[in-house]
């Protein structure tokens, strides 16, 4: 098992926070839109660099939505931030219908998403926002580990041509990939090579995925961890190369079962590759009140939870 250390815990948001600021320094077409939330979204420093490109729209995040796909008929490149349920659940209509419709180059960045938001309860947070952004044609789907990550993620799509859903988190994680990472949008990132089971995880859930597999170690069970930081496109090629060598996988997410990244990979495998799959994620339920370390305890969300569904998933081959 391949070892992971890091030297400190930083929340994803800062990571965007930092990937808008210098994405801003390289591209002057690249403008931000918040929705009342500048500190939140950690879009100070952009906005101190570069006060003329920011606009600050209120809370009025349908407007923000319109807003943006007007930008981009004048060639800028909008980067809107509110928190994700939002981003998505609350602008839906305007995101279906001037952005991806219309194929239009917004960069829709999501915060506070899934059960770590924690204490402003289940209102606040979104575990549906994933299945929203990637039944939409045209939407690309991003879902970065940790901050040094979500930071290249924010540069690179700046560089995309087409619409992105970005979605990060609150709380502070292990910062534990490479600060120069060249992030390739659709492209997994192999973490640990195995042979008795595939574990897919995005977000959060990698840093799980990767004690999980220490964990498993122990056990004399070889797991091959992959993080899937985009959704869609799904890498399917590493997928279907990963479960044809262990034959079997687990998928780990901090998002509701139905329509996350363990739907498109089930999706994937009944296609092309039929294997025994399990699927850590939250069961078809809001979420509640709680810290995040309550929350991820409570609804599964851990490496002991992706360690049990690894030893049924391997008994099931």
């Amino acid at each position: 098992m391949k070892k992971y250390t890091y030297t400190e815990s930083k929340d994803t948001r800062s990571g965007f926070g930092a990937g808008l600021l210098e994405a801003g320094k390289q591209n002057e077409n690249v403008v931000a839109l918040c929705a009342d939330l500048i500190g939140s979204l950690k879009m100070n420093d952009f906005i101190k660099a570069f006060p003329e490109r920011f606009f600050q729209i209120g809370i009025a995040e349908a407007n923000m939505m319109g807003i943006a796909a007007g930008l981009t008929i004048g060639g800028k490149i909008p980067f809107t931030g509110t928190f994700a349920n939002f981003s998505t659940g609350r602008v839906y209509d305007q995101i279906r219908q001037s952005i991806a419709y219309s194929d239009k180059n917004v960069k829709i960045c999501a915060s506070h998403a899934g059960l770590t938001l924690g204490e402003d309860g289940a209102t606040h947070q979104i575990l549906e926002d994933i299945g929203l952004m990637k039944m939409l044609p045209g939407m690309t789907v991003i879902n970065p580990c940790d901050f040094n990550q979500t930071k290249a993620a924010t540069m690179a799509i700046a560089n995309y041509e087409g619409p992105v859903y970005l979605r990060f988190g609150r709380p502070v994680v292990p910062n534990f990939t490479p600060a120069d990472q060249t992030f390739e949008i659709g492209k997994a990132v192999m973490l640990n090579e195995g042979t008795d089971v595939t574990i897919i995880a995005t977000g959060h859930l990698v840093w799980e995925a990767i004690q999980a597999g220490e964990e498993l170690e122990k056990l004399g069970i070889n797991a091959e961890i992959i993080n899937i930081h985009t959704i869609k496109p799904l890498d399917e090629d590493a997928v279907l190369k990963s479960v044809t060598k262990t034959g079997c996988v687990v998928t780990a997410e901090e998002h509701n079962r139905l329509g996350g990244l363990g739907d498109s990979v089930a999706q994937l495998l009944a296609t092309k590759k039929p294997s025994p799959q399990e699927f850590v994620a939250v069961n078809d339920s809001f979420g509640e009140s709680g810290t995040p370390a309550q929350l991820m305890e409570k609804y599964g969300l851990n490496a002991k939870s992706i360690v049990a569904a690894a030893r049924k998933v391997i008994a099931r081959k």
